[in-house]
């Protein structure tokens, strides 16, 4: 049985990943900021994950470790969005969302990286608003800034695994979510079906960024 670990898994786009992914056969292992879900699956397990902590990210990678699972697909998805209609960068917003939405990804992966498996796929929950190329207003810049360096990650450690381990970022849509006021053209269940597409496609091509199974401007 193959294996995905996905961040943010007690709710949202995480929430309808991990239940994706439950249902096609998977075993899966979901961090929230608790450890707990509200559904539950023999095939799932949840540990503890607050991306602001730099103990709670070193805390949920040897948790990982224990368990011993070898990882088939890593999502980054657990993100925020602090400064929601905003035109201005607020400096104390900018560093928080970087590390949510940056620095404990990046960590994180860094140090599961042993567990991940050679032909494996790191998969960044991205967002069209990190694309240099469609910037279209001026909302929101933390957010922005954080997803268009996230992609730079994404592309960083394509260049860095390349022929070992596949990476990917992905727009998931303007998603009926909480984070968005449940407001979007697309509901959970389809978002995460389309990641799901992309994230177990044989034979992607790495360092690219993806929405809907086709490759997104950069």
């Amino acid at each position: 049985m193959k294996t995905a670990f996905i961040t943010g898994a007690g709710r949202g786009i995480g929430k309808g990943l991990a239940q994706k992914f439950l249902k096609e056969g998977f075993s899966v292992i979901g961090t929230s900021i608790s450890g707990t879900a509200d559904f539950s699956h023999p095939n799932l397990l949840m540990i503890p994950l607050d991306l602001y902590s730099d103990e709670s990210v070193r805390g949920c990678a040897e948790a990982a470790m224990r368990i011993g699972r070898k990882i088939d697909i890593h999502i980054n998805n657990a993100g925020v969005l602090l400064d929601e209609g905003e035109p201005e960068i607020v400096i104390d917003k900018l560093r928080k969302t970087l590390q949510v939405n940056l620095v404990g990804p990046i960590d994180l992966t860094q140090k599961m990286l042993p567990l991940i498996a050679e032909g494996g796929h790191i998969v960044n929950i991205s967002s069209s608003a990190g694309s240099l190329a469609k910037l279209h207003h001026a909302d929101y810049p933390a957010y922005k800034i954080s997803k268009a360096a996230l992609n730079m990650f994404t592309s960083y450690f394509a260049f860095k695994l390349k022929g070992k381990i596949t990476v990917s970022s992905v727009h998931p849509g303007r998603v009926k979510t909480d984070m968005g006021s449940w407001e979007g053209d697309m509901d959970i269940g389809e978002a995460a079906g389309y990641i799901y597409e992309t994230a177990t496609r044989q034979g992607i091509e790495t360092g690219q960024f993806w929405f809907k199974g086709e490759k997104f401007p950069w």
